[in-house]
């Protein structure tokens, strides 16, 4: 039951990233290798929202309001002058971001490690079928399945995912029906960056805030949107159980082997689907 907790707990924590990942992704066409630094960026706000107000839930809301709008910011002043040149542009431009967030992280925070402890009413240890299973964990399960659902449903039953879905797909059309394309292009990236500052603020109580935690996250990111299928939400939610599980189940049985595991996934995935488990395969004209 322990495995299972820490499976779904860290596969909840991937799709919070990989979903505004996928997102940014569907939407623009943009690779945000900063995506990991903007889910630093939300740790360390939350570690300095509770530090201000000892609020937890205040932390919840802060970091991905924060996230959300450098995001913004940066969409607008960096990303969209370079939307019609190659990718190779955004690509470098998003990398040197990861520096620019880091050097910022570090004149603010320091080069100290941090800590950030669960709220008093998920601090203690619940005992479900028998086992002893970390609260904390249990929430972000329940959460993470929250923002899931609501997320599907604001894509498909909203008019706003109509309009989203419409301008990634066809963004001219959408601009002859009077719909500004560049607000939705930036309101889909900040709502991505807020997304991955949120999985930051959620994650600080498990482990230690710090400069370079969003370098191995977004590997484990990439790894599920590659695994899911590019730009299918979906893809997402299933390659982060997947990935999520087969972490879990490594690192209890044989932590040395957590990464050969995750990227044993990834291949045998690639083989038999390289498109992705819900990705579109490419036409050959």
């Amino acid at each position: 039951m322990s495995i299972l907790v820490i499976g779904l707990s860290l596969a909840s924590v991937l799709f919070l990233l990989s979903a505004g990942l996928t997102l940014i992704f569907g939407m623009l066409g943009v690779i945000n290798f900063a995506h990991g630094s903007f889910y630093m960026l939300g740790a360390y706000v939350g570690f300095q929202t509770i530090a201000l107000s000892g609020n937890f839930w205040l932390a919840l809301l802060v970091a991905p309001l924060i996230g959300g709008l450098l995001g913004a910011c940066v969409e607008c002043a960096a990303l969209r002058p370079v939307y019609n040149r190659e990718p190779h542009y955004q690509m470098l431009l998003t990398f040197g971001l990861i520096l620019i967030l880091e050097e910022a992280i570090k004149w603010i925070w320091g080069l100290d490690y941090k800590e950030v402890g669960a709220p008093a009413i998920l601090a203690a240890p619940t005992h479900l079928l028998g086992a002893t299973v970390s609260t904390y964990r249990l929430f972000i399960i329940g959460f993470g399945a929250m923002v899931a659902a609501a997320l599907f449903l604001a894509l498909d039953r909203t008019r706003i995912g109509v309009v989203v879905r419409a301008a990634s797909t066809d963004p001219e059309m959408v601009r002859g029906l009077g719909i500004d394309v560049n607000f939705v292009r930036t309101g889909v990236f900040a709502f991505g960056t807020g997304l991955a500052a949120l999985g930051g603020a959620v994650t600080a109580p498990l482990f230690p805030v710090e400069l370079g935690m969003g370098f191995s996250v977004i590997i484990d990111c990439f790894v599920v949107i590659v695994i899911g299928g590019l730009g299918s939400i979906k893809g997402a939610v299933v390659a982060a159980l997947l990935l999520g599980l087969v972490r879990a189940v490594a690192y209890t049985m044989a932590p040395e082997w957590v990464d050969f595991g995750s990227y044993t996934l990834l291949i045998v995935v690639l083989l038999t689907r390289p498109q992705g488990l819900f990705g579109r395969e490419a036409r050959v004209a």
